[in-house]
């Protein structure tokens, strides 16, 4: 099994880059599906063998056909297979007798069109699983290599914009759409050298497509394109070692909203996964989530350099005050520190241009172009002075003429190799020759300020994500119980948690009214009464929870009354007794949970109580297992994080608890993950610093395999 492992790693390389192929179905048309692929390698300076298969021609584009791919004299990397649907899986098992690496299947009518295509499809993933033999597609435009010129596609992309090679890799699932996003970065001026479509995902997957890019040492940035995610694992570990490398990856993920999900999971057959959980999956990795193409290719345009600041100051020098505020507010808008440029900063800029305005946007006025050295001087005691991870400048089309961008680099030069971590965009309106001559020299040239913004947005995202740090993982304690085989009442649940090391409410399950009384009075004070069964997961729908009961009388009357109204309400469901707890008061209500995410696993839950959590949805989550410190950023990423730290004179909250169970949830969770479906801990009381926090709810829900 693991030299079949390795045969398909190697097989995956000779389909990125082979030295020899073979299109099957081969036309001598260089417009048509079987004819471009050719015309394409030719044009574009493959060096390798090119063995066109046609059983009707003796020659296809001036090269020697071969009737079948047992006649091709070598046995090739990879073999394009141009050929009806119900050809297709003999033509890979011939492939595979031959020793051919891979096959690249353009050929449409399977999983997208039903139960006779699924069944079509399956039988070229037994086929790659057997043999070893890498499938890519069906129903895909292929991929291309612009460093070997090698282009196993029939895509009319690299027609309209001829490939170059560079530090831009595409993997998109969509064809269609990952040919959009080439022509769209390559108007961009990115260099694209790496294009992969995966189509139906009968065999290489996204997920695989990615990591394998990211060992590329040519590749610096990796955009996507997802509509579902069929290698929930894989992906993760994608982006870890993208994190791990410092290769950003800038992903369009479609189906945030339940038609959306609906759709894509039509268009792909694959689960489309909970938004919510992919969303916080990003986060926990640093992956930046675009929402559309033109804010993926400004990210990964910012992001060529390598560099990447881990603060989130920006500051702005413009001609144009009005501008300058609308650029302070959107980058407000995305949480960036707009701070007041220092005083010594101010001084400078001052006493070489008197007119302007110093702060925070930097308003220098169209005056300063009275001065032909005053753009460079100005941009330097900017980069000097300013202690801003990017700076973003705005000079309209004047700061474009020869002569001043020649005064820019020369005056920025000492300051950019000593410093290459301070980053300067610039906002020009200038002509392909001008902008590249910025570009060359390090500086990215943006049309509107606006999309410079985003970029600096997301290099500084990056920068965080990168450096963001990570303790050892908790261990669960000796003893810890696992997630039982059948529903449970709410103390067992606690119980489970509990030895989990997951603080909870003190209590006691009694089963008489004399009981309760003995045990309300050694917690003293008042008490909360709940009733106990594994079959009532949601005791208040019956009345089964009794709050703020003090003194004998009350707690008795409390027993009672908690067991006539389940008997009453549910008289089918098993009655444990009644919980005797300790009223927990002061702190912050949350709310902490698990679901079972179908693709990516246990995904851990946490929010502020009440409305926001039931109407605004203010929550984040977290992938299964996870550091105490990644807790810190989950709970910091929630809008209503400032009242845990205190508001309206209430005191800050114990965050620290809070992390340190959060981390430990997930841990269990991950450790039980084979037999949960979810966990709901509500409320979770943060009790103010200091003081911890504690369950003071809790429901377990096995799976259904786990009852099993």
């Amino acid at each position: 099994m693991n030299d079949l492992s390795d045969i398909r790693k190697r097989n995956l390389a000779r389909l990125v880059a082979p030295k020899s192929i073979a299109v099957i179905g081969a036309s001598d048309d260089p417009m048509r599906i079987g004819g471009r692929p050719i015309d394409y390698s030719v044009r574009y300076g493959y060096k390798g063998a090119i063995y066109p298969v046609n059983p009707k021609r003796d020659t296809v584009q001036g090269l020697k056909a071969y009737p079948t791919i047992g006649d091709v004299p070598e046995a090739v990397d990879t073999a394009i297979v141009a050929l009806p649907a119900p050809m297709v899986a003999e033509t890979i098992e011939a492939c595979a007798a031959k020793g051919v690496g891979a096959c690249i299947v353009f050929s449409s009518g399977f999983s997208e069109l039903g139960a006779e295509g699924e069944a079509m499809q399956a039988r070229l993933t037994e086929i790659s699983q057997r043999t070893g033999i890498r499938v890519l597609g069906p129903n895909c435009l292929g991929a291309f290599n612009a460093s070997s010129g090698w282009m196993g596609t029939f895509s009319s992309s690299p027609q309209v914009d001829p490939p170059e090679p560079g530090p831009i890799a595409i993997a998109s699932q969509s064809g269609a759409y990952g040919g959009h996003i080439y022509n769209l970065a390559r108007k961009r001026g990115l260099k694209v050298g790496r294009w992969i479509t995966t189509g139906n995902e009968s065999d290489i997957e996204l997920s695989e497509c990615i990591s394998y890019l990211l060992d590329d040492p040519e590749v610096k940035v990796v955009m996507s394109y997802a509509e579902g995610i069929r290698n929930g694992e894989g992906l993760r570990a994608a982006f870890k070692k993208a994190r791990d490398l410092r290769k950003p990856i800038v992903m369009v993920k479609v189906g945030r909203s339940d038609i959306g999900a609906a759709a894509a999971a039509s268009h792909t057959a694959a689960l489309a996964g909970t938004d919510a959980v992919i969303d916080g999956m990003f986060k926990q990795y640093g992956v930046y989530r675009a929402d559309d193409a033109n804010e993926m290719l400004e990210v990964a345009y910012g992001c060529q350099q390598g560099h990447f600041p881990d603060g989130n100051k920006i500051g702005f020098i413009t001609i144009s005050g009005g501008l300058g505020v609308q650029m302070a507010d959107s980058a407000s808008a995305l949480g960036l520190d707009v701070s007041e440029f220092s005083e010594a900063g101010q001084k400078k800029m001052l006493e070489l241009l008197p007119f302007a305005a110093p702060r925070n946007p930097v308003d220098v006025t169209g005056q300063v172009f009275n001065q032909r050295d005053a753009i460079a001087a100005c941009l330097k005691i900017m980069m000097e002075e300013g202690d801003y991870d990017v700076v973003i400048s705005f000079f309209t089309a004047v700061a474009a003429r020869p002569e001043i961008a020649q005064d820019i680099i020369e005056t920025l030069k000492p300051l950019r190799e000593s410093r290459p971590d301070k980053h300067l965009f610039f906002s020009i309106l200038a002509n392909e020759e001008n902008t590249r001559f910025y570009e060359n020299n390090g500086y990215p040239m943006f049309d509107d300020p606006v999309p410079a913004i985003t970029a600096a947005n997301g290099l500084m995202y990056f920068g965080r994500a990168f450096a963001a740090k990570d303790s050892a993982l908790p261990e669960l304690p000796a003893g810890s119980e696992t997630v039982p085989d059948q529903p449970t009442a709410e103390h067992e649940a606690k119980r489970v948690l509990a030895s989990a090391g997951i603080p909870v409410v003190r209590e006691v399950l009694v089963t008489s009214a004399d009981a309760a009384v003995m045990e309300a009075a050694t917690f003293g004070g008042k008490v909360v009464l709940k009733i106990a069964s594994p079959d009532i997961a949601h005791k208040t729908e019956i009345g089964g929870v009794l709050v703020g009961l003090e003194g004998a009388d009350a707690v008795r009357v409390g027993f009672d009354t908690l067991m006539a109204r389940a008997a009453e309400k549910r008289p089918d469901a098993a009655i444990d007794g009644v919980i005797v707890c300790e009223m927990v008061s002061g702190g912050v209500e949350t709310v902490v949970g698990v679901q079972l995410d179908p693709v990516l696993g246990p995904a851990v839950m946490f929010g502020l109580g009440g409305i926001l959590v039931e109407v605004l949805k203010d929550v984040s989550f977290r992938l299964a297992p996870f550091s105490v410190e990644e807790a810190y950023r989950m709970i910091r990423e929630i809008k209503g994080y400032k009242v845990l730290e205190g508001v309206r004179g209430a005191p800050p909250a114990d965050i620290a608890a809070l992390a340190e169970a959060l981390s430990r949830l997930s841990v269990f969770a991950a450790a039980n993950a084979d037999k949960l479906d979810s966990i709901d801990i509500n409320p979770f009381i943060v009790l103010p610093e200091g003081q911890g926090a504690v369950a003071v709810d809790a429901l377990i829900v096995p799976s259904a395999s786990g009852k099993d």
